[in-house]
């Protein structure tokens, strides 16, 4: 088994009024270390149930997730997750809002506080750690969030829609800077987005999903011919619109429609 994370044979069924269905069917990935990977696929097709998977929040029907040749289904290890929404606690300061999932992993001690003091310092926040989240800005706190999640020193970080809560210009900025944080901090991402020019900007790999049953119908590694690498300067590539256009076409000649897609489980 080697090294990183990988998905074997993933397969999730929900219950369904009188009936079951079948979501993902037979998944199965291995994702590189230091790679930013991003899944996207059609609405409903099991996009975030896979990072809830990989998170030990929902336990698969069948396979299992592994993590360093280790069997970690339905367990948390190693692994970060940053949500849509930011959930800063509107009573604690940034600096304690920080501190929360060190305290929550009973990992809070003087070593673990200085490093998640240095990377408010390091990432431009170490001006606001006595400041309270109403008086942030979106971008700020979504920063914050990260910075949260990167706390608990994880390898691999999952970020569910990350960004869709903030307005356009406010989401390229913080791409922009949370990319950056990624990978100077070598950390591992899988992000799940709806959002093609966002998972193009970032990523490495693109996992394209079919609609339910959901399984992989292709996966685009993602280059650009530019010396430092950015989602902003990715956007202005030639080759940004060919991924684009590759995609996008992927994910609208998909045969079976939303409902005629559903495996249903007798």
């Amino acid at each position: 088994m080697q090294d990183g994370l990988m998905l074997d044979h993933i397969s999730k069924v929900y219950q369904d009024d009188n009936s079951e269905v079948l979501a993902i069917k037979e998944f199965s990935y291995a994702f590189s270390k230091g790679d930013f990977i991003s899944i996207v696929g059609p609405s409903g097709c099991g996009k975030s149930t896979l990072l809830s998977i990989i998170s030990g929040l929902e336990k698969p029907t069948s396979g299992k997730v592994f993590l360093d040749g280790e069997d970690i289904t339905g367990k948390v290890s190693n692994i970060g997750y940053m949500l849509q929404k930011d959930y800063l606690l509107s009573w604690r300061t940034v600096y304690r809002n920080v501190l929360l999932g060190l305290e929550i992993k009973n990992m809070l001690n003087e070593e673990t506080k200085e490093y998640a003091m240095n990377l408010l310092k390091t990432y431009g926040l170490g001006d606001f750690i006595n400041k309270y989240p109403s008086q942030l800005s979106g971008g700020m706190k979504q920063r914050v969030a990260l910075i949260r999640t990167l706390a608990t020193n994880p390898s691999y970080l999952l970020l569910d829609e990350a960004f869709s809560a903030l307005d356009y210009q406010t989401r390229l900025d913080v791409t922009n800077d949370v990319y950056n944080i990624i990978k100077k901090e070598h950390k591992t991402a899988i992000m799940v987005t709806h959002d093609i020019p966002e998972s193009i900007s970032m990523s490495d790999k693109i996992i394209v999903l079919s609609n339910r049953p959901s399984i992989i119908k292709n996966v685009h590694g993602i280059t650009f011919n530019i010396p430092n690498r950015t989602p902003l300067n990715c956007r202005e590539c030639p080759e940004f619109s060919k991924y684009f256009d590759s995609i996008w076409k992927e994910l609208n000649t998909d045969e079976r429609s939303n409902f005629g897609g559903q495996e249903r489980v007798s």
